[in-house]
């Protein structure tokens, strides 16, 4: 069985440690609860497959930021928005195949496995709005690159929010914008755009930023009327 972690997602079983039920990340979005079933069929015989060659999660993980980070750092900046955007969302999908490896036997399934995976999903997030900020430095275009780089502070601030207010023992499980919506926002607007679909990029980011402003504000009120029923 799959573990809840505070930040990390629905992540790898093994023997650890479980979290209380309050305290839920990325599968309580109704995307992943309609993809995860059928990705995870998909994925399966990949997993045994890894798992056979004693491959573990976490290498699955680091293997998965690995590829995200090039792809994103390579393709964006050199306006290969398209292959960018595909390449990427390929890579993406290793943060379920992770979650199979470890249910299937692989090493790893840990408490360590859920850190490393919610620190590197924060990497590879970076990264895919920095390719993006130096696609429109690039183009000498500032307010965009502006814009991109406030949905960056933005959804960093929205998982730090939530990941400070459990490790006080809190929740902040609310909001617009979690990571699967801001990841399916960048990369479907760069795959259109790159396909020559006008404004939709820079309509995508105006969007997140807007969505991830407000997710920050949500969780901090959530969090404000919390402490004052204590």
């Amino acid at each position: 069985m799959f573990t809840k972690y505070p930040c990390g997602g629905y992540h790898k079983g093994g023997g650890a440690k479980k979290v209380p039920g309050s305290v839920m990340a990325y599968d309580r979005t109704a995307m992943l609860k309609l993809l995860r079933p059928a990705m995870t069929r998909i994925l399966t015989p990949l997993g045994r497959a890894l798992v056979s060659r004693g491959i573990g999660p976490d290498a699955v993980t680091a293997i998965g930021t690995l590829g995200t980070v090039v792809a994103a750092l390579t393709f964006f900046p050199l306006g290969l928005l398209t292959w960018g955007a595909l390449v990427i969302t390929v890579f993406v999908l290793f943060d379920l195949l992770d979650g199979v490896v470890a249910r299937l036997g692989g090493k790893g399934g840990s408490t360590w496995g859920a850190f490393l995976d919610s620190t590197l999903d924060r990497v590879a997030d970076a990264a895919i709005f920095a390719g993006l900020i130096l696609y429109f430095v690039s183009r000498g275009d500032t307010l965009m690159a502006t814009v991109t780089l406030a949905c960056l502070v933005a959804g960093a601030l929205v998982s730090y929010a939530k990941a400070r207010a459990e490790g006080l023992g809190l929740t902040a499980d609310v909001g617009l914008a979690e990571r699967p919506e801001r990841l399916v926002v960048a990369l479907v607007a760069a795959f259109f755009s790159g396909l020559g679909v006008p404004y939709v990029l820079a309509a995508g980011m105006w969007l997140l930023a807007a969505a991830s402003v407000i997710t920050v504000g949500q969780r901090v009120w959530h969090v404000h009327e919390q402490t004052r029923e204590r």
